[in-house]
């Protein structure tokens, strides 16, 4: 049965690769191409998104929180050990914006 579902996922996801594919080609708007299609827009830009994300592999091989606590105002909360070695020490109070900007940076 769970074959059967994967099988079925699988398919979907080629349909939409397809369709995406097709569309970018087409040089028609997204809309104009959905409209022609018969599907809904919210329907090409979910499945754009979902195929995108799904290629992106993960940068990440581990997150250590055992590391020692500082004794300087900038303590850090977490640490992030990429899988190259290097490491990234989030404080407590970090900026939202900033550290989604630092993560996009590291997955680019």
């Amino acid at each position: 049965m769970a074959e059967n579902i994967s099988e079925g996922t699988a398919a979907k996801n080629d349909e939409w690769r397809a369709r995406i594919a097709e569309q970018e080609g087409s040089g028609m708007s997204v809309k104009g191409f959905c409209k022609g299609r018969s599907f809904a827009e919210h329907q090409f830009y979910y499945w754009r998104k979902r195929l995108r994300n799904a290629q992106q592999p993960m940068r990440f091989a581990l997150v250590d929180r055992s590391v020692p606590r500082a004794a300087p105002a900038t303590q850090t909360e977490l640490e992030l050990v990429l899988a190259s070695g290097e490491r990234l020490r989030i404080s407590t109070g970090v900026d939202a914006a900033t550290l989604r900007t630092v993560l996009e940076a590291l997955r680019a």
